[in-house]
């Protein structure tokens, strides 16, 4: 279990979102200003998986815009990423996808973030790492279950605001809402105000 604890550095061959190939892609240098989205998906030229991927990249500017970077990361090889890249999605392929897809050859990076299933390949893990490398939330889904990517854009807005604000976010909570004081009278009031729609 992850979540408060340091995210698992590592430095690893990656395609970035450009098309260039490179070998040293360090995971803490390439933390957003407030974070990142590291995202486990099982395999290159599969079906679940790409649906997601494109999902990720089309908000991939909206998480840019809070400060957030997405990168990607499955067991295939760099030269697959390249190729799943340059494929036209009509014909299979992903198309050239706005953020880096990371190759984790040996199944390490997986093991680390404990998505590997029966050493073959990742789950669907889904980690919201803090600009300090704090894993602050963690979603993993089996093979079969696509993830959501608004509620992962709303986790991120909720981290920004107990960051900003020192509040936390109760139930449902999404940006724009009020927070709740994390003490007695806090939640109190919260509940007044607020138990009809929760």
């Amino acid at each position: 279990m992850l979540v408060t604890k340091k995210a698992p550095d590592f430095t690893a061959t990656a395609v970035l979102a450009d098309g260039s190939i490179v070998e040293d892609f360090n995971l803490y240098e390439n933390l957003g200003e407030k974070g990142a989205v590291l995202f486990f998906y099982p395999l290159d030229f599969t079906f679940v998986c790409p649906s997601e991927i494109i999902a990720f990249s089309h908000r991939a500017k909206e998480f840019r815009e809070r400060g957030i970077n997405v990168i990607g990361c499955s067991i295939d090889s760099q030269f697959s990423h390249f190729a799943w890249r340059e494929t036209p999605v009509e014909k299979g392929g992903i198309g050239r996808v706005d953020m880096p897809l990371v190759a984790d050859l040996n199944k390490q990076i997986a093991r680390d973030y404990d998505v590997l299933l029966n050493e073959s390949v990742a789950l669907r893990g889904s980690f919201l790492i803090d600009a300090d490398g704090t894993v602050r939330h963690a979603v993993i889904n089996d093979l079969p279950l696509g993830r959501n990517i608004d509620e992962m854009i709303r986790m991120v807005d909720a981290m920004l605001f107990t960051n900003e604000h020192g509040e936390v976010c109760p139930a449902g909570w999404n940006k724009g809402d009020e927070g709740m004081k994390a003490d007695t009278a806090g939640v109190a009031e919260y509940l007044a105000k607020h138990e009809k729609d929760l």
